[in-house]
């Protein structure tokens, strides 16, 4: 009997439980609205500065750049002047090249090459290829992109173009001959070469290798291609050569030339001594006796002539004067 009023018990109790709580189902419903909403709201705060970022942020521009901003290519062969371009919505941009000098001009511009150019270069992309440059293309480049339907329109990227020139034959300025002791002096140079050339000089098909002591009797200077002897000697006759190079194509060599070291000849500077001597004493003595005889004084350049004689009178100038009777 007991059991069975704990049981009833149990069950009123129960369904009191059930009378007061509200279905699970409800619970479920209430919780997932209150989430939303919670949801909602942070949204509702953070929208606007998304928006206002959204507003703010740069657009992307057209962008141009280059593979090389400095190209360095050998005289007569062709030259690459890259230029790389990246649009927001232009596809066919426009494509203009220009090089800078005391005047801007045009490259390439409305769809083709001009001045000087044309004929002599292509384009792919926006890259031009130079065909066979000389030194007159020599300079700095710009590429111009213009995409009108793009937030930023314009771009820009600049290539400097530098022609090499290999050496040419240098001019060398050797003496034929010189006295020993003396100061000589040999010259090479090229005046064409870019880079500037190195010089290094050959006796009798021999390099003569720089000195790298103070007392050497010779000085080289590879840059200027000067050769200078301080005190030449008789061992330092023969053929000299010079060969300029600039890492550009094949160095080159100007023709050997041989110069003789003699000695002093006294015999020679004495005679001259004494010839410059004998020709003073006779200038001396000369002016000494026409002092003597007074050619320079006052009184013998105003002294008139007593001694003039008249030059006689011709037939036709005789006057009669007086008649004779016989």
């Amino acid at each position: 009997m007991p059991d069975e009023l704990s049981g009833s018990c149990e069950q009123v109790n129960n369904k009191a439980e059930a009378r007061d709580l509200p279905p699970r189902s409800f619970l479920r419903r209430r919780d997932s609205r209150q989430s939303l909403g919670t949801i909602m709201m942070g949204t509702s705060l953070y929208l606007p500065v998304v928006i206002l970022l959204m507003q703010c942020s740069p657009s992307v521009p057209v962008t141009v750049t280059t593979n090389r901003h400095k190209v360095e290519v050998e005289e007569h062969k062709d030259a690459v002047l890259s230029c790389i371009f990246y649009t927001e919505k232009d596809q066919q941009p426009r494509i203009e090249w220009k090089k800078k000098g005391k005047d801007v001009s045009f490259v390439f511009f409305g769809g083709k090459f001009r001045g000087p150019f044309e004929g002599r270069a292509t384009i792919e992309g926006a890259t031009v290829t130079l065909k066979k440059v000389t030194q007159e293309d020599a300079g700095e480049y710009r590429c111009e992109i213009s995409a009108p339907k793009d937030s930023v329109n314009l771009g820009e990227t600049n290539v400097t173009l530098k022609v090499l020139v290999p050496p040419q034959t240098p001019l060398c300025e050797i003496p034929s001959s010189a006295v020993t002791g003396s100061v000589v002096q040999l010259s090479c140079r090229d005046q064409h070469s870019i880079p500037p050339a190195t010089y290094s000089w050959y006796k009798d098909n021999q390099p003569m290798n720089p000195p790298r002591h103070a007392n050497a009797t010779y000085l080289i200077n590879s840059r200027t291609g000067v050769l200078e002897f301080k005190s030449v000697a008789k061992e330092d006759t023969g053929r000299y050569s010079c060969l300029a190079s600039n890492g550009v194509g094949l160095p080159k060599m100007c023709e050997a030339k041989h110069m003789t070291i003699e000695d002093v000849n006294i015999t020679a500077i004495v005679a001259t001594v004494l010839g410059v001597f004998l020709a003073v004493l006779i200038c001396g003595c000369g002016g000494f006796l026409l002092q003597r005889n007074g050619f320079f004084s006052p009184g013998h350049r105003g002294r008139s002539n007593v001694n003039y004689i008249p030059p006689p009178q011709e037939p036709q100038d005789f006057k009669h004067t007086q008649s004779f009777m016989l």
